[in-house]
């Protein structure tokens, strides 16, 4: 078995292993269903193309069951099989500025007057009160296919009502040759 169901008070939890991060992912989700029905029973009728972003990989990982169960909320629609295309992480550049604050006008009286560079620049590099600066950020992307239909009350097993997968006792990582993820939901 690719996952099996942690039985936490209150609360239940997967934890699922691969040999790649993508197929630990996929089998999470796929452990995630089994907490709502019995998938054996789910038909692959349509397919659902899914993508999510985060700048951590314990959060996309929550991002990407929280699709899932919002996917299900919504739509109804549960999988028997996910397909995980692309898993990809990289390192953001962003600009980060903050204008100077206005300064009184001169002699009292009222204004929004910006107070003057203490030298030149043209991103605002010695304002009094403004500043420019990079931030290097790590980004994570994942797009996946899921096949599957809609819930059929008549046909699927209600088992538990899954509210959401949470940041408590996440796990992401690569042990030896596998990985392996763990995950908390509220139900």
């Amino acid at each position: 078995m690719q996952y099996e169901v942690l039985d936490i008070s209150g609360d239940a939890g997967i934890k699922a292993y691969g040999k790649t991060c993508e197929e630990a992912f996929a089998n999470a989700g796929m452990g995630m269903y089994s907490l709502i029905t019995d998938i054996g029973n789910i038909n692959e009728r349509q397919e659902i193309g899914i993508e999510v972003k985060s700048d951590s990989i314990e959060g996309l990982l929550v991002s990407f069951l929280n699709e899932l169960i919002f996917r299900f909320d919504t739509y109804g629609f549960i999988g028997n099989r996910i397909e995980v295309m692309s898993l990809k992480f990289g390192v953001t550049n962003k600009t980060i500025s903050k204008a100077p604050s206005p300064s009184p006008s001169p002699a009292g009286g009222e204004g929004n007057n910006i107070a003057p560079p203490l030298r030149g620049g043209d991103k605002g590099e010695g304002d009094l009160c403004g500043f420019t600066y990079e931030v290097l950020s790590m980004s994570y992307e994942l797009k996946a296919k899921i096949y599957g239909e809609e819930f059929d009350i008549d046909r699927h097993e209600r088992r538990l009502l899954v509210k959401a997968a949470t940041y408590h006792n996440i796990r992401v990582e690569k042990t030896g040759d596998k990985w392996e993820v763990e995950v908390i939901f509220d139900i």
